[in-house]
């Protein structure tokens, strides 16, 4: 690993991402640094799949559940976030290993997302109540006069990337569309990069998301939420949209049986991963290599 930056481990959900970080982490003495959008949340250790205590007792873990469940986070944020972390690594004699699923985020370490500006609270809060006051489809009517060419791309029910849009042209002062050039400076260079991405086969990846989201019900997942819903603007914020808040919130309400809450977060993972698959082998460039079983491939060849 003599001369390389980082290892990256990119993947959909269930897939062996985690703990085929914390071996690579034993036999290179890296840190494993988070690059999920929903591990970066406290309050959903459990239902996020974050580490768990023999894996965090293993070896380092940074940027896991170091962000308020009601906080807005976004891709800028979480780079800014990592660049200090990155560096600690780095003085440390350690190797970073990112290891997560949000492909956004491994663009952004790399240079390949557009650089635009961060909004300020007051604008986003002010589109965000337009939004909820107006609907998606005045709001679009207004994107269109001022970036047509953005307008164009969003579709006019898209009230979040609609809302993006507008804040973001706002706080630039000039449209989004203006400001898309793919060149947002990056924090490690891709040729020095280890990349991965773990893709098992997808009948196995289904049984392991069955299998996952049991034995998250068993460590205690719906006690989890009805703790998370306690917490003052969670259920509000980006953190409750992790898969199995809003099933297992309905168990909690009494108006859906638990069976039923758990066949139907189980499928929505599945969805969710067969998404992320998809983004990955369309978005990612062949220097990344495809891993279909990351435990015993990966270990014997890196």
């Amino acid at each position: 690993m003599a001369g390389k930056q980082a290892i990256l481990i990119a993947g959909p959900t269930a897939s062996g991402k985690s703990g085929l970080a914390v071996e690579l982490a034993e036999r290179h003495d890296g840190v494993v640094v988070n690059a999920d959008s929903m591990q970066v949340y406290d309050g959903l250790s459990i239902l996020t799949a974050r580490p768990e205590a023999d894996a965090l007792a293993r070896v380092p873990h940074r940027l896991y559940g170091h962000v308020a469940p009601d906080r807005i986070y976004s891709v800028g944020a979480w780079i800014r976030d990592v660049a200090p972390v990155l560096e600690e690594i780095r003085a440390a004699g350690k190797l970073p290993i990112l290891c997560g699923g949000t492909g956004l985020y491994f663009k952004a370490l790399l240079g390949l997302l557009d650089d635009l500006p961060e909004v300020p609270p007051k604008i986003r809060e002010r589109w965000r109540n337009r939004l909820a006051e107006e609907g998606a489809p005045a709001l679009h009517a207004l994107l269109a006069r001022s970036d047509p060419s953005a307008a164009q791309r969003i579709d006019p029910a898209d009230g979040q990337r609609i809302v993006r849009a507008l804040e973001v042209g706002e706080a630039a002062g000039q449209p989004l569309s203006a400001l898309q050039t793919g060149r947002r400076p990056g924090l490690l260079e891709p040729a020095a990069c280890v990349k991965l991405v773990t893709a098992p086969e997808r009948s196995v990846l289904r049984q392991t998301i069955a299998e996952r989201f049991a034995q998250m019900m068993a460590a205690g997942a719906l006690e989890e939420v009805a703790a998370f819903r306690t917490i003052p603007g969670a259920m509000d914020g980006s953190a409750a949209k992790a898969i199995g808040v809003a099933e297992l919130s309905a168990v909690l309400d009494g108006t859906m049986a638990r069976d039923v809450a758990v066949a139907r977060a189980a499928t929505r993972t599945r969805q969710y991963a067969k998404r992320q698959e998809t983004w990955f082998r369309h978005q990612f460039d062949p220097s990344w290599q495809r891993l279909p079983a990351p435990d015993i491939v990966a270990i014997e060849t890196i």
